[in-house]
């Protein structure tokens, strides 16, 4: 029996009672329905609504009134005097934002002032609840589902975006872009449902309507920055010298099927590829088999390839651990070294070696002190998995045991313990005077006889202000010794840092320093790929090798490093820390001190960025290209090419400043300001004339690590 056929019997006598039925139908409802004049319609006080609704969202609710009419009536209190008799006004507990919208169409003379609202009354429930349970008690619409909604109004009943917008009180510009959204592929807007793509990264998606290319991208930037998508989906065409060349080589790209414009008036007749959607293809592939033979050769529970790495994944990580050396290779390294003394003996008052004894000797000396063999436990591969990374040199980039945070095993929390007697910080009377009431035969609530004197329970915990208090006292103290004592100090500081840095924050220090790390890869898509990203990132995973597994071991392993050791893990930790990044929120001084410390740390860039035409020319004016050439070059050259296209003039412009090492003036480090110190270092005044070679990425290797690994 449908509802609408329920006569007043049918309907249960629960329902009844509560005032849910209507008396001629019996359908059930909210409560009776009454018409008020809309000037006769209050905001209900008990409306958990405090904050109001904003302009656009009464706009929106206006127009689909215009449009549709009510389509959920509001929900009404009448409002009474004193003696209970009605005043003729109806308190809104559930629909303020129609009733608002209503007042606006009146406003604007659509509707008259005394148009009558259908609304349903409810004085049985409470008014709070019934106004929480109305803007609680829902789920808001899915974006994917309002964008694909659009499109079926103006694919099946063929309205334009100005009229689905003056429908629904949205301009014609946001109507467009959620059409624009709508023609994504189905299957990427299914990720974008299921939360794999952000709305910026689906944005990036519409750039163009190709499904295909849509779904080529998606294989290989789903976690790339919007940047990197919108730049590989209007890509028309790939320079010989990518790194998606280098990985998969011309010839696999040709063998597929594609194509080579060469240039000859380059000297490596290098040339462009001009199916950049096949090349894709080929990197996502081979990049996925190499993640899937390391899975199934190393026995890892999962492998995944990226063509960029993803910053923020949010996974934990396992390291390996030393293996302990076999019965066998102690026996076989205690028979070289016999054979290395032996030797070393027999020909100690010799001054000049005979080259093979000499080659002998070389070769003992390796073999007796091997590289220390580390392996992964069973159970770290059986939740850990390896992600292959396409590096900014082509190669690949291999990085071993992360672990997904639904495999991360679950710790307990720290347990802490209180004070000698085995009582348990905070599990006190929550009263705070640590009396025992039933002790003194006091009732609950009632305060004990001043006179007597319980002997409670030695082994009852203290009560909780009295805790705070002895160790507010036990704080101040020890304040003073550290600040006593510089060497301390430091070495709390590295710890808290240790914590940020490689535990996800300093829960296990008494320390509240706090740090942050900007994530560069906001700011400057594919910067991961640099060489001083890279070096950053190898120089954390040594350090982390090192790390023990838990936070609360972190302090005895900081104890345990050696001066110099400890020095270089508080200044890698303090570097992680830098932001020099200058965006739209200003932070003049700090922007002030990063120059300072660039100064005083003698940065110089050339060895970590080029002037290549993707990286800077052609992101920058005509203008900028001649001004550059002119300043590395000559004045004369920029002269000679000021009349070519822009596209010709970076093909032109690049090998020069690439050669001569061109950096603009953000990259340029001033002159250290530090007292008493020369303006330039002796080291940089060497490589600018030619007598010192310039460092490379890879010299950045960090001796006090080594010696800690």
């Amino acid at each position: 029996m449908s509802v609408s056929s329920q006569t007043a019997q049918d309907v249960p006598p629960t329902a009844r009672e509560k005032g849910l039925v209507l008396a001629d139908t019996g359908a059930v409802r909210a409560g009776e329905e009454r018409v008020y004049p809309l000037n006769k319609l209050k905001r209900s006080p008990d409306n958990v609504r405090k904050g109001g609704h904003s302009p656009a969202a009464i706009e929106q609710r206006a127009a689909s009134i215009l449009d549709k009419g009510l389509i959920h009536l509001p929900v009404v209190k009448p409002e009474r005097r004193a003696d209970g008799s009605e005043t003729g006004y109806g308190l809104v507990t559930a629909g303020e934002g129609r009733r608002l919208a209503l007042r606006l169409l009146a406003k604007r003379k659509l509707i008259p002032r005394t148009v009558g609202v259908r609304c349903l009354v409810d004085e049985r429930n409470d008014a709070l609840a019934v106004s929480l349970d109305e803007n609680f008690s829902r789920e808001a619409l899915h974006p994917a589902d309002e964008f694909l909604a659009f499109h079926d109004l103006a694919e099946r009943q063929g309205q334009g975006a100005e009229t689905i917008g003056a429908r629904f009180g949205v301009s014609a510009a946001f109507v467009r872009q959620r059409l624009r959204l709508a023609a994504v592929a189905p299957d990427v807007i299914d990720h974008y449902r299921a939360g794999d793509l952000t709305l910026d990264q689906l944005m990036a998606f519409a750039v163009t309507e190709d499904h295909d290319r849509q779904r080529q991208v998606f294989a290989s930037h789903r976690h790339a920055q919007p940047a990197a998508i919108r730049r590989a989906m209007t890509e028309t065409s790939v320079v010989a010298r990518d790194r998606r060349v280098i990985f998969v080589g011309i010839d696999a790209y040709v063998a597929a099927g594609g194509t080579v414009i060469r240039d000859l008036f380059t000297e490596d007749n290098g040339g462009y590829l001009s199916d950049p959607a096949l090349l894709d293809r080929l990197v996502a592939d081979k990049l996925a088999a190499m993640a899937n033979d390391l899975r199934d050769q190393e026995g890892w529970k999962w492998g995944e390839a990226h063509l960029d790495y993803p910053h923020g994944h949010g996974l934990s990580r396992v390291w390996p651990q030393p293996v302990a050396p076999t019965a066998q290779a102690i026996a076989e390294g205690q028979a070289l070294r016999a054979e290395y003394d032996a030797l070393a003996q027999a020909w100690e008052t010799v001054e000049v070696l005979p080259p093979e004894v000499e080659a002998r000797l070389s070769a003992l000396e390796v073999l007796i002190n091997p590289e220390v063999v580390e392996a992964y436990a069973p159970e770290a591969l059986a939740r850990a998995g390896v992600w292959v990374v396409l590096g900014y040199d082509g190669q690949a980039r291999i990085e071993r045991g992360l672990v997904r945070p639904e495999d991360a095993p679950v710790e307990p929390e720290p347990y802490e313990t209180g004070d000698e007697t085995g009582g348990h910080w905070g599990e006190a009377d929550p009263n705070g005077d640590g009396g025992d009431d039933e002790a003194t035969g006091a009732q609950p609530g009632e305060r004990a006889d001043a006179d007597a004197e319980p002997e409670g329970d030695a082994a009852a915990p203290l009560s909780a202000r009295l805790v705070a208090d002895l160790t507010a006292h036990r704080t101040a103290a020890l304040r003073l010794a550290i600040s006593n004592d510089p060497d301390l100090a430091l070495l709390a500081l590295t710890h808290v840092l240790v914590l940020t840095t490689f535990f996800g924050g300093g829960r296990a220090s008494c320390l509240e320093v706090r740090s942050g790390s900007a994530l560069l890869t906001d700011h400057a898509p594919g910067i991961q790929n640099s060489p001083a990203f890279e070096a950053g990132e190898a120089r954390y995973g040594q350090w982390a090798k090192l790390m023990p597994k838990k936070s609360e071991e972190a302090w005895d392993f900081v104890i345990g490093l050696d001066a110099a050791s400890r020095m270089s893990l508080l200044a890698y930790c303090v570097s992680q820390t830098v932001n020099a990044v200058r965006s739209w929120d200003g932070r003049g001084a700090a922007l002030d001190h990063a120059e300072a410390l660039a100064s005083a740390a003698g940065l110089d860039m050339r060895p970590f960025w080029t002037p290549s035409a993707e990286r800077f020319l052609s992101r920058v004016t005509k203008a900028h290209v001649l001004a550059a050439i002119a300043e590395a070059v000559s004045p004369d050259t920029a002269t000679r090419l000021s009349g070519l296209k822009k596209a010709d003039l970076i093909a032109a412009a690049e090998p020069d400043l690439v050669k001569a090492q061109w950096l603009p003036a953000l990259l340029r480090t001033k002159p250290s300001a530090v007292a008493d110190g020369p303006e330039e270092s002796p080291l940089t005044m060497a490589q600018e004339q030619g007598e010192v070679p310039t460092p490379q990425a890879e010299d950045f290797t960090d001796p006090a690590l080594a010696a800690a690994e």
